[in-house]
């Protein structure tokens, strides 16, 4: 009775199932970002009567310009879903329940614009802000030192050059260093190879500026994990990476446990 009343026992309107799941999840989607440019959605389902038994064949997302918690934004993102078992009543009520967790392959593309502007946002201005440790103590006299002005530049084969101050009581010292992009057990961006650019840096500071680039490289290889921007109920990991030209390409999968309600 159900099937007959929604459509399902005719091709024309088999559809039905589908474009309202897609337009479920693509509001519900929209609602993990703060701002996005545009987000797609496509549901594979054959034949679309599964859907009433709660189960489609794939489920893909592709978004540009998200937005993430105001500050984090990113050029493009897409992933693509193993089988997924569903709640069908759920999505009747506008929402998405999942009975079983489920896989996705994801790809993240990031612009080096975006990631400078990242630098900026408080999330992250406040881990290299007002830092109180042994090793900086030694430079600072014993006063809190912050990091700022970070900049970064992409390059091929992973490399990049990164710029920064440290804010010490005599002044600010210029850092600069080039690095390559590693990924870590899956999960963490590692700044491996540090290497301190000397010519970028004036005479009469390199030597404090060297010790400053080594604690600042020692800070980001403990910022940048996957673990403190995962979604609600989505888990995170990464395969590779990859710089090509402006832009940072991940790949990886998630384990989607629930269907998130907030970014």
């Amino acid at each position: 009775m159900l099937g007959g009343f929604i459509g399902f026992n005719n091709d024309s309107s088999g559809d039905w199932g589908e474009n309202l799941l897609n337009t479920v999840a693509s509001n519900a989607i929209r609602h993990l970002f703060t701002r996005s440019e545009s987000v797609k959605v496509q549901v594979r389902c054959n034949p679309s009567s599964k859907l009433l038994q709660g189960t489609i064949d794939s489920f893909q997302m592709s978004g540009r310009g998200l937005v993430i918690r105001k500050d984090f934004r990113t050029e493009e993102m897409s992933f693509e879903t193993d089988a997924v078992s569903l709640d069908f009543s759920s999505v009747l009520q506008g929402q998405i329940s999942l009975k079983q967790p489920t896989q996705a392959i994801a790809s993240i593309k990031l612009s080096e614009v975006d990631i400078n502007r990242a630098f900026k946002a408080e999330l992250v201005k406040k881990r290299l802000e007002n830092l109180s440790i042994p090793a900086l103590e030694e430079l600072s006299g014993g006063k809190p030192v912050s990091f700022t002005d970070v900049e970064i530049q992409l390059f091929p084969h992973n490399q990049i050059k990164l710029f920064a101050k440290a804010n010490l009581p005599d002044g600010n010292i210029p850092i600069s260093m080039s690095c390559t992009l590693t990924v870590a057990k899956r999960r963490r961006v590692v700044f491996n190879d540090i290497q301190f650019e000397a010519d970028e840096i004036p005479a009469d500071v390199r030597e404090v500026s060297a010790k400053l680039t080594d604690i600042l490289g020692d800070i980001l290889n403990e910022m940048v994990d996957l673990d403190r921007f995962d979604l609600d109920g989505v888990n995170l990991r990464l395969n590779r990476l990859e710089t090509k030209g402006k832009m940072l390409l991940f790949s990886g999968y998630a384990r989607v446990d629930r269907f998130p309600r907030t970014g």
